[in-house]
């Protein structure tokens, strides 16, 4: 499949699958319900679309999950990180804050920063600096 690029950012196809392991040198803009089966490397920053699919790692500078994403192996993240409604990720790692909203279903969560809750969330740990729990 093929992945268009405007300067340092990179643009997948809505819809699209790729088979395989995917680098990308910049920021990566994955559109709703694109499937990746490999493994992610993102230098720049994350843009995953909701209702996308990885079925392995995912390495970011930074990154935004959108809502009803999965992914099948461990987020790592040297900056921040919003994962949101209803993702489901085996795992995720952080050195900047991560922001976990309502639904999301996260296994093990490190962060060398803060750690948001928004709402009710499913995660067997969470450690960070500091666990900010808003709303129920």
């Amino acid at each position: 499949m093929k992945v268009y690029q405007r300067g340092d950012t990179y643009i997948a196809p809505k819809g699209s699958f790729f088979d395989g392991n995917i680098y990308i040198p910049g920021n990566f803009i994955v559109p709703a319900e694109t499937h990746i089966w490999g493994r992610l490397d993102v230098d720049g920053c994350l843009e995953l679309g909701p209702l996308s699919t990885v079925g392995d790692d995912v390495t970011c500078g930074s990154g935004v999950i959108g809502p009803g994403v999965r992914i099948k192996g461990v987020l790592s993240s040297a900056g921040t990180l919003t994962i949101s409604d209803r993702a489901e990720i085996h795992g995720v790692n952080a050195q900047g804050d991560i922001i976990l909203r309502p639904g999301a279903d996260v296994g093990e969560v490190r962060s060398e920063a803060t750690i948001y809750v928004y709402g009710k969330i499913a995660s067997t740990k969470l450690t960070g600096k500091n666990v900010k729990v808003m709303g129920n």
